[in-house]
């Protein structure tokens, strides 16, 4: 028979929280080919694995969603929010993200709006401590919501947006990414082409997991 005992010191434990919410924002426009679809998905699949990265995700249990975008009116959650209580859960999510499907193509790149559709998306997840949205793309948005709109409005609800920056030559959607993409609270990481996405969002992830003083 369980003790009453027993039962009143289980109610006491604090519960296990969530300490953040984290949108994994993908651009699949027209300017992503298959094999540059295929760096992004695979590499986001890699950095989940990390080792270190799959501790804290299930240490803090962190929810995660990814959400591929295009256009003005293409943005799909394409995997919703699972929260990471295990390592097997990460396994699990990495496992999807891997076997995930583009979900558009041949189409313009509004980043405005994939924030503006993001943004929404946190109601599930009211409960986590931070709220974040990380955007992987190689353009500056040509339609669409206003960008920096968007940027200001997720400032104002309290969501941090990061940004992985993919430059094929110099600096200027990183630039771009600065100046209108992420929050003030937020930072932009480098991708220098795709075949160096991989490395960029470990350290990516390992930088939102792993913040200074934390």
């Amino acid at each position: 028979m369980f003790k009453l005992g027993v039962l009143l010191s289980f109610l006491a434990q604090p519960a296990l929280a969530c300490k953040l919410a984290l949108i994994l924002s993908m651009d699949v426009s027209t300017s992503i080919d298959a094999g540059e679809y295929a760096y992004q998905r695979d590499g986001l699949a890699d950095a989940l694995l990390d080792t270190e990265v799959m501790n804290v995700l299930s240490r803090d249990r962190v929810a995660l969603m990814v959400v591929q975008w295009s256009g003005a009116n293409e943005q799909s959650v394409v995997i919703p929010w699972r929260r990471m209580h295990s390592q097997g859960d990460v396994e699990a999510f990495s496992n999807w993200v891997r076997s995930m499907r583009r979900e558009f193509v041949n189409s313009k790149t509004a980043v405005g709006s994939a924030l503006a559709f993001s943004i929404e998306q946190f109601s599930e997840v009211a409960d986590c401590e931070r709220k974040v949205i990380d955007v992987s793309g190689d353009g500056a948005s040509n339609s669409g919501a206003n960008t920096s709109g968007q940027s200001r409005r997720a400032a104002q609800l309290g969501i941090e947006i990061n940004g992985v920056a993919i430059d094929i030559v110099g600096n200027a959607i990183s630039e771009y990414y600065r100046r209108y993409v992420t929050t003030p609270d937020g930072f932009v990481l480098t991708s220098t082409g795709f075949s160096d996405y991989p490395r960029t969002i470990r350290a990516k992830l390992l930088r939102e997991l792993v913040r200074p003083g934390s």
